[in-house]
């Protein structure tokens, strides 16, 4: 089974959909793969207004990074070539010139919840959890993240979900201003119907207004931010304190 699905809808949206229902979507150097080749694909079809990201299933939008393969990952160095690989995928991800939504079927956890900050927007169904957890594991966001979020919230609030590594309610994340609509069911036939409006108009039109924010992120150097933010989370990575934590919480999933 394929790691990712990339599908063409004939609406203008490219839908990317990490395919590791039985890992809870977690992202590997396979699916690192795929978003880049998403992005490409994007970038060069005129008939694609939008993309989209979900995940398979309904337990999990993105669990993070898989532990199981990145663990294996001991120093700062090793941790920095994974950690900046995808930090400059979520850097163009979020400053992508067409408008991204995250689709969020299931929990976002850790890594998961920065591709989702990731994305211009983010509705998602209503059962579901969301949190910046990583804290739990003796390290910070490392793919940038928290950089992003601070772009997306009042900074006092993006700290304190930041600092608190705690999971949220869709309801609660919507009141914060995170999650744009919350709904019982969830499917692409969900984000067709909240971008019918943006799907609409001509791209150049969509193009132009993301330019602006873009550019508006250039000039407060948020690309250096978040260069900053994933050497941090290295330097932090090869520390014991995160190598046990790990260990802890593989040891307790596999009982």
């Amino acid at each position: 089974m394929d790691d990712f699905i990339i599908t063409s809808h004939p609406s203008g949206i490219l839908e990317w959909r990490i395919n590791r229902p039985e890992k809870r979507n977690a992202v590997n150097f396979n699916v690192i793969k795929g978003l880049e080749e998403a992005l490409d694909w994007a970038e060069k079809d005129q008939q694609v207004k939008t993309l989209v990201i979900m995940g398979t299933g309904k337990q999990a939008f993105c669990s993070g990074g898989d532990l199981d393969e990145f663990h294996q990952l001991k120093t700062s160095e090793e941790a920095y070539s994974m950690l900046s690989k995808m930090g400059n995928l979520l850097y163009r991800l979020a400053t992508f010139i067409k408008p991204t939504l995250a689709l969020i079927n299931g929990s976002a956890v850790g890594g998961g919840c920065e591709i989702a900050t990731a994305c211009d927007f983010r509705i998602a169904k209503k059962e579901c959890k969301m949190g910046f957890i990583q804290g739990r594991l003796g390290i910070t966001t490392g793919w940038g993240g928290a950089s992003i979020l601070y772009e997306k919230l009042p900074p006092q609030e993006a700290m304190k979900i930041l600092l608190e590594a705690n999971t949220y309610s869709t309801d609660q994340l919507k009141e914060l201003g995170f999650v744009q609509e919350v709904f019982e069911k969830i499917d692409i036939h969900t984000a067709e119907d909240y971008l019918s409006h943006i799907l609409k108009n001509h791209l150049h039109v969509l193009m132009c207004y993301k330019e602006a924010l873009v550019s508006k992120w250039q000039h407060s150097a948020l690309q250096s931010r978040m260069e900053k933010e994933i050497r941090n989370c290295s330097i932090l990575w090869e520390k014991e304190e995160h190598h046990q934590a790990v260990e802890k919480f593989r040891t307790r999933k596999k009982e």
